[in-house]
């Protein structure tokens, strides 16, 4: 097992190097700089190379990278140009709202997602099957953005349940509080959770089906025990793996795909936050949000590794998910 996680651990530390220069070249490329956006047209080339020097921007290229790891690897960030503050401190803040929304969105859609899968592969070819897969169909079709104006015209404006949109904080004494801020986050939760929680109740009954087949839950029915009882004994845990997958896939897919949802809601999360770094030019606060949600994406296929070899020990010996 130790072999297995340091396998792992390295192919984590190589993944999140090479993204890192890969996002710097990238913006490197990008045309333009943020000096441009700050004075504008009008702005004399001596003021833009004043400003540019102030900025670092007339530095070498690999300079900017190496200061940039270092600083990252020592646990300082660099100031943001648009809001004059370190970018760990932005991230942060935003992150109060990304987070606890994303791990809502996941919650909602393990709960529905798996009942629904497991339902589906239970009744297999009855009509509440044909009707769990219609649904899927129609939540694989529905973008989230769209879905998410229909929650607000439906349960902010029609019914005035909830607000539009906003965040009012997590503290009472800026006027939110825990129930306020989980019931702002609750319409955008949903309107990310439609679209994975019908993929992942297509792939929990298709691998749930598939185990299903295999020889030695046919001898479990044969030794007398039930459907159901079958499933959740025998059936379940082996069908894990291709689940977890998917699972892992899907919490990386809804941090990193919150931009339009929260700009739909007007939540300052990360998404917001990253829209705004593009509009403003402020490359600083834009490339260290990025290199986070690649390190998001890495550190969860880690685990998903880890809990492959939870779920079948074999995999420990073998060293890949197979």
């Amino acid at each position: 097992m130790l072999v297995f996680l340091l396998k792992r651990l390295a192919t984590l530390m190589l993944t999140l190097a090479v993204a890192s220069a890969v996002v710097f070249a990238v913006l490197e490329l990008l045309p333009g700089n943020a000096a441009e956006v700050i004075l504008g047209d009008t702005a004399t080339p001596e003021s833009l190379a004043a400003l540019q020097a102030k900025l670092g921007l007339d530095r070498p290229p690999l300079e900017r990278y190496r200061d940039w790891i270092a600083g990252l690897l020592q646990g300082r960030t660099a100031m943001s140009i648009s809001y004059d503050t370190p970018t760990a401190e932005l991230i942060a803040e935003r992150l109060q709202v990304t987070l606890p929304l994303a791990v809502m969105a996941m919650t909602l859609t393990m709960v529905l997602a798996l009942g629904l899968g497991l339902y589906a592969a239970a009744r297999h070819n009855t009509l509440g099957d044909v009707g769990v897969m219609a649904a899927s169909q129609l939540g694989l079709a529905i973008p989230n953005f769209w879905f998410a104006i229909l929650l607000i015209l439906f349960f902010a404006v029609k019914l005035q349940w909830v607000s539009a949109g906003g965040f009012p904080g997590w503290s009472e004494d800026d006027g939110g509080g825990l129930w306020e801020g989980l019931k702002s986050l609750l319409l955008p939760a949903l309107a990310l959770a439609l679209v994975q929680a019908a993929i992942l109740a297509r792939m929990t009954r298709s691998a749930v089906l598939e185990v299903m087949r295999e020889d030695f839950a046919r001898t479990a029915r044969a030794k007398g025990l039930t459907r159901r009882q079958a499933l959740f004994r025998h059936v379940l845990r082996n069908a894990m793996i291709p689940v977890l997958t998917v699972m892992g896939l899907q919490f990386a897919n809804l941090i990193t795909g919150t931009i339009v949802v929260e700009n739909v809601f007007v939540l300052p999360g990360v998404g917001r936050l990253v829209f705004q770094a593009i509009s403003n030019r402020d490359l600083i606060v834009v490339r260290d949000v990025v290199l986070l949600l690649a390190g998001v994406v890495v550190v969860v296929n880690f685990v998903v590794d880890v809990l492959y070899a939870w779920v079948d020990p074999r995999l420990r010996v073998s060293g890949a998910p197979g």
